[in-house]
């Protein structure tokens, strides 16, 4: 590969090529005299046992960079024993101006003006005193990058997606006309244009040539090069390695990668996440060999770690919900020599036990699981006492955004009103559950868009109302926005409806409240709903929104957060009931790699009263 960088200086017209050199020693020049007078010093940097003395006369931004690539600086700490001659000292010093000015190239600055003066100081050490004045920098004028290989054959028989790759490296290049033009910026924006273009689907692309064309006296610089693609990759057979327990289908049926697929980066990296998704394996590692003799079909090697046969795991913690609470959790990857997953979770909590299980295949050629999961859940809230349980069939599609779930379910709920009564509901009802996540990180967002859509309908029947059929419907979305360069924006718009007559009676679990963390802050969790024979119950209809606005406390403890938080929101019978209440306050944050620890100082306006809350993780 040729880098070439052409120097225009002195006479107008004048062009030289040559490499541009951020150190070393170059050709001396003629040596200032030793006796010139001295003014005040704009930078000085010397050690305490230095043989001679640097001082650097340089705008701020250059100065450290003199001060610490100059063999001047970099000799000036030389023990007693390794001293620098006074001979050695006029060597160093003749060659300081070249070299400084090779160094202000690599930002920019191509005709510095840089003179070196002697003298010695009032203890007796040697004093080197470097004056620079940089000069105007020099800008990016234009940019022409060419493709060649099998990406340049493709553009000219009209291919969409290399037109579409050219077009990607061009808006990616990240040195654009009109900006300074540094050695740094133009070495980082030629190794993007490559990244980009190995990682959608030539991995053997390389530059042939790149200039960098310099005007001094106009203080410009157009860029240039040839990018050689090499062949397009196309996806071959499937090598796997490590499964030990089970089939080989286990990971195949997540490929999604039929032979002649062609090769991205991306599609690699998704096949990575839906093995670790799977819950299979420890660790996952999918990658191809470059090799341009294979580029037609090439293997896609997959390594895999399988996690232990059998898993329990034991949790501890607080919330607004459960109050404290220990959780117990075991799954079995190969139930019985079944191609699929049992999972057993029990809650014990002061106000909340529950138990959930699940049996569930592994993915079909499709991408589908089948599924048949239980729970039994016992909760105490706002004076009330509920049992419920369901049982549900069904299947669910994972991919990389997106999670879909479809379901019948048998629900059945006994409640225990504040007042004493006893409800007694059953459901039969078929269920659809999508989740879509655009997030920069699942477990610490700080940018993108969560959103969790519920739809189901079915037939109810209850000991105190009629039956009859229903639907419901539930959204949750989740916004988070950067503000400037510290300060983090989240936006949360919940609701929620179910569509029956008034005389049919609705299971508690399908109805809705408000109230808790993660509801509207500064009332008790599913406090808040329609007032019936003076107790709170729940409603047919639900609408609560939150905006928040979050800033590390100091550089130095980036994943410690102070947070200001306003909540709204309610539940009712109807919308034209719907009375929302208002929950403000601050906040802590704690950004933990398992996810972020919140603690949340509300004020209940309606109940005019301060109420803590603490949690952890984020609901979608």
């Amino acid at each position: 590969m040729t880098n070439v960088l052409g120097v225009a200086r002195g006479l107008a017209g004048a062009s030289v090529c040559l490499s541009l050199c951020a150190c070393g020693l170059l050709p001396a020049q003629t040596p200032p005299p030793n006796d010139t007078p001295l003014p005040p010093a704009a930078a000085a940097s010397s050690p305490a046992d230095a043989t001679y003395r640097l001082e650097v006369d340089a705008p701020r931004e250059l100065r450290t960079l003199l001060a610490t690539y100059l063999d001047l600086a970099r000799f000036q700490g030389a023990a007693q024993s390794d001293s620098i001659t006074p001979a050695e000292l006029n060597r160093l010093a003749n060659a300081a101006p070249a070299q400084a000015r090779s160094l202000l190239e690599t930002e920019g600055y191509f005709s510095a003006d840089v003179t070196v003066e002697r003298a010695t100081a009032d203890d007796g050490v040697p004093l080197v005193r470097l004056h620079v004045t940089p000069g105007p920098r020099s800008t990016v004028t234009s940019l022409d990058v060419q493709p060649g290989g099998e990406l340049q054959r493709k553009i000219d028989a009209g291919d969409k997606d290399a037109i579409a790759l050219l077009k990607l490296i061009n808006e990616r290049w990240s040195l654009s006309p009109g900006e300074p033009f540094r050695q740094v910026a133009w070495n980082t924006a030629k190794n993007g244009a490559l990244a980009t273009m190995r990682s959608e689907g030539y991995p053997t692309a390389t530059w042939s040539t790149t200039h960098a064309q310099v005007d001094a006296r106009a203080h410009t610089v157009a860029l240039s090069g040839q990018l050689e693609s090499g062949p397009q990759f196309l996806i071959g057979e499937l090598n796997i390695e490590g499964l030990q327990r089970y089939d080989q289908t286990v990971v195949s049926n997540l490929a999604n990668l039929p032979p002649g697929t062609p090769y991205t980066e991306k599609r690699l990296l998704d096949f990575q996440e839906r093995l670790l998704k799977l819950g299979f394996f420890e660790t996952v590692s999918v990658d191809i060999d470059p090799d341009p003799a294979t580029a037609a079909a090439t293997p896609v090697r997959v390594r895999v770690r399988e996690q232990t046969l059998q898993q329990a795991t034991t949790g501890f913690g607080y919330s607004d919900t459960t109050r404290f609470r220990v959780t117990l959790e075991h799954r079995h990857r190969r139930p019985f020599g079944w191609n699929g997953q049992v999972y057993n979770k029990l809650e014990l909590g002061g106000n909340l036990r529950s138990w959930e299980g699940e049996l569930i295949s592994n993915p079909d050629p499709r991408g589908y699981r089948k599924l048949v999961a239980t729970s039994l859940k016992r909760e105490e809230a706002a004076g009330e006492i509920s049992l419920n349980s369901r049982v549900r069939l069904g299947r669910s599609l994972d991919s990389e955004r997106i999670e879909r779930l479809v379901y019948g379910e048998w629900l059945t709920s006994e409640l225990q009103r504040a007042n004493g009564a006893e409800e007694d509901t059953r459901a039969l009802s078929l269920n659809y559950n999508w989740v879509w996540r655009d997030l920069d990180s699942i477990v610490l967002p700080t940018k993108g868009m969560s959103s969790s859509l519920q739809i189901g309908s079915g037939y109810a029947r209850s000991n105190y109302a009629n039956s009859g059929p229903f639907a419901r419907l539930y959204s949750r979305n989740t916004f988070y926005w950067p503000v400037g360069k510290s300060w983090y924006s989240q936006v949360r718009i919940e609701a929620g409806q179910v569509f029956a007559d008034n005389q049919v009676g609705i299971p508690d679990p399908l109805l809705f409240r408000a109230g808790g963390d993660e509801s509207v802050r500064g009332y008790p969790y599913r406090t808040l709903g329609p007032i019936r024979d003076g107790a709170v119950s729940s409603g047919r209809v639900l609408l609560t929104g939150s905006a928040e606005i979050a800033h590390p406390f100091t550089q130095r403890l980036p994943s410690l957060w102070w947070a200001a938080f306003v909540d709204a929101g309610n539940a009712a019978d109807d919308w034209g009931a719907l009375e929302p209440v208002l929950g403000y306050g601050l906040g802590l944050r704690y950004r933990s790699p398992v996810g972020p620890l919140r603690l949340d100082l509300a004020y209940g306006q309606d109940l005019r009263k301060v109420r803590l809350h603490l949690s952890v993780g984020i609901a979608f």
